[in-house]
């Protein structure tokens, strides 16, 4: 069945696939979206919504695994709908990727603050579109290099709103080491290989610099990492 005229579609949720939500003021970036996510084996958009109010009103509903978000959006932009979905005061929060256009949106930062997990710019191809959907719902974000560890740069280039804070306990070499390849953009396997240690040592001392950063996910150990210039940018 056609989406085209629709401003939210719902479906049932597989099991056995990543269930995702995407909002979108513009109908055929939904429909671009839509089709790339659902040629997925592993990846199911359940809904759509064309403003962030009513993306807000069906990701609390239908908690989907991931909600695709961009951040120009009518009613409520995509930085209020994340934070009310993913927010520091959010008991239960939901997964949320925002994509984005690099050139018009300023405020990638602030949407980062909000909780979203990552980033994609609206050029950005299926793969990894893919890749961040499924990073995402996984607990992960994706940081790629050439993406989103080029946009932290930027923005926290302007500096945090306040001091960023200091670790309740000091990080241990190794943790440095980790929170530079997290704040380049590696993934957890690449950590591994790079340096030579397990996955689960990796998934620990990520684990154990969030503890110590009083963040919540890698994104914000990358943004810690940018604003206290260990990250040259």
């Amino acid at each position: 069945m056609s989406i085209v005229g629709k401003s939210i579609r719902e479906q049932s949720i597989s099991e056995k696939s990543i269930s995702v939500i995407v909002a979108d003021d513009q109908e055929i970036a939904r429909t671009g979206l839509r089709m790339i996510l659902d040629a997925q084996p592993d990846i199911h958009v359940v809904g759509e919504a064309g403003d962030g109010r009513r993306a807000v009103e069906l990701a609390r509903r239908l908690r989907p695994d991931v909600c695709l978000f961009d951040i120009r959006m009518p009613h409520l932009n995509g930085i209020d709908a994340t934070r009310l979905l993913a927010g520091p005061d959010v008991g239960d929060p939901l997964a949320v990727v925002i994509i984005t256009t690099f050139d018009l949106d300023e405020y990638v930062y602030e949407a980062l603050r909000a909780g979203a997990r990552g980033f994609l710019l609206k050029d950005a191809g299926p793969a990894l579109l893919a890749q961040a959907i499924r990073a995402a719902a996984g607990g992960d974000a994706l940081i790629a290099p050439s993406i989103t560890a080029r946009l932290l740069g930027a923005f926290a280039g302007a500096g945090p709103a306040a001091p960023p804070a200091q670790p309740i306990e000091a990080l241990t070499d190794r943790e440095e080491q980790i929170l530079l390849t997290v704040a380049r953009g590696r993934t957890n396997s690449e950590i591994a290989a790079e340096l030579h240690i397990s996955l689960s040592t990796v998934k620990s001392h990520i684990a154990s610099l969030m503890t110590k950063l009083g963040v919540r996910n890698r994104v914000e150990i990358a943004m810690w990492a940018y604003e206290t210039n260990r990250v040259k940018h």
